[in-house]
């Protein structure tokens, strides 16, 4: 079963559930996806493609979320957290903190990295291999880590 097609799915559950904060998402989901779509001229998006835009809703939210947090906005607060919530049943399981830090190890011996001066060729090397499975600002900061000993 295709993204698209889970989507579909799920958006009919949840308007017979009377679900209104998820069919909302799915909703917002569904046109970034539709303008992933018309933005690149394909007729189907790949399954990176769609993890891309999973990744960006998902990333701004919690962006968002911080923001709201900072200002005391707890009624914005609670309905980010329910997005994200439901943003997340969309993403691919998330790879724990020791492998995620043995991709990291991995890689900086892979691209011969011992400095912090080569950082951005160790997260462009490592990105690729989590996407969707890790958040950027950890692997950054696994990267520093291990760059600095």
């Amino acid at each position: 079963m295709t993204l698209l097609d889970q989507l579909n799915a799920d958006m009919k559950q949840a308007m017979r559930d009377k679900d209104k904060d998820k069919l909302g998402v799915i909703r917002m989901v569904k046109a970034s996806l539709q303008n992933e779509l018309i933005k690149q001229s394909k007729d189907v998006l790949s399954e990176d493609d769609e993890l891309t835009v999973l990744s960006r809703e998902l990333k701004q939210r919690k962006d968002s979320l911080q923001e709201f947090k900072a200002a005391g906005r707890d009624d914005l607060v609670s309905k980010l957290d329910v997005e994200i919530n439901v943003l997340q049943a969309y993403m691919p399981k998330q790879l724990s903190e020791q492998e995620l830090e043995e991709i990291v190890k991995r890689t900086i011996q892979e691209v011969n990295a011992t400095s912090k001066k080569e950082m951005g060729k160790v997260m462009s090397a490592v990105m690729p291999k989590v996407k969707g499975k890790a958040d950027g600002s950890s692997i950054n900061k696994l990267v520093q880590k291990h760059l600095n000993n």
